[in-house]
């Protein structure tokens, strides 16, 4: 029952062996309803359209390991990429698309402003969305452990500052916090935006969707890039399906719009 909910509400593919996690994950939020099984909990979140225990199901379903500059090879294509637009077009857009507690597009910001130079003038946005409203919720806070500030480069400290609880925590700087816009979105449903974006990152988030999800999400990526746009992706993900016509692979699981 776990799995057909995932597929129906939220297109994921749960494989078998992670029932046995999930049904961990959720007895807390049984024992907190005070409901005694799993398979009532799921046909109240059907029968009453429960928005917060959705938002509880899908945190259960979903694992978000992520990190300041993971896989940094993206991270240097993506300076790569930008740098050719310093004296080109004002109009920058990016995409998080899967943006977990917010680190990945935290970097792609601090990786923008330094690609970019003095971007005052220029138009620049980053769009971060993720499924999971309780995680976007700690992304947007921009907080995070003292113990996690040497994953962020040398040359990127100066876009985070001190919290009153300096020795425990740092937080990201208004700079940095302003260029994002954090929103809540289910890859599977429509797009309430059209683009085109210069840079997508979309990583280790299709290992969720079955094969034929894939390749329908690789297009939709492909179709939302500018001529010239890259869209990288996980270091397990494969691109596959229609889009392999229309992006060319430049790097590790980077690929550019032909």
């Amino acid at each position: 029952m776990i799995a057909k909910l995932a597929k129906q509400e939220f297109g994921l593919n749960l494989l078998k062996g992670k029932k046995a996690l999930i049904a961990s994950r959720l007895s807390k939020r049984l024992s907190a309803k005070n409901i005694d099984s799993i398979p009532v909990y799921l046909e109240n979140i059907v029968k009453k359209g429960d928005l917060e225990e959705k938002n509880h199901l899908i945190t259960a379903l979903t694992t978000n390991v992520t990190s300041f500059f993971r896989e940094p090879h993206h991270f240097e294509y993506l300076t790569d990429h930008l740098s050719e637009k310093k004296s080109g077009e004002s109009r920058i857009r990016l995409w998080s698309a899967g943006c977990s507690s917010g680190q990945e597009p935290y970097s792609m910001a601090m990786t923008t402003l330094d690609a970019l130079g003095n971007s005052s003038h220029r138009d620049v946005k980053l769009l971060a969305t993720d499924i999971d409203q309780k995680i976007l919720e700690t992304a947007q806070r921009g907080i995070y452990s003292k113990e996690v500030l040497e994953s962020i480069p040398a040359d990127k400290k100066k876009y985070t500052k001190d919290t009153a609880d300096q020795t425990e925590t740092f937080a990201m700087c208004e700079t940095v916090r302003s260029l994002i816009s954090f929103a809540q979105l289910n890859l599977i449903e429509q797009w309430p935006f059209k683009g085109p974006f210069d840079a997508i990152f979309c990583r280790n988030v299709t290992i969720y969707f079955d094969t034929e999800t894939q390749k329908v999400l690789w297009q939709r990526f492909a179709d939302m890039l500018c001529p010239g746009g890259i869209l990288c992706i996980g270091h397990s993900e494969r691109l596959s399906g229609p889009a392999t016509s229309q992006l060319k692979n430049v790097g590790v699981t980077s690929y550019q719009k032909i």
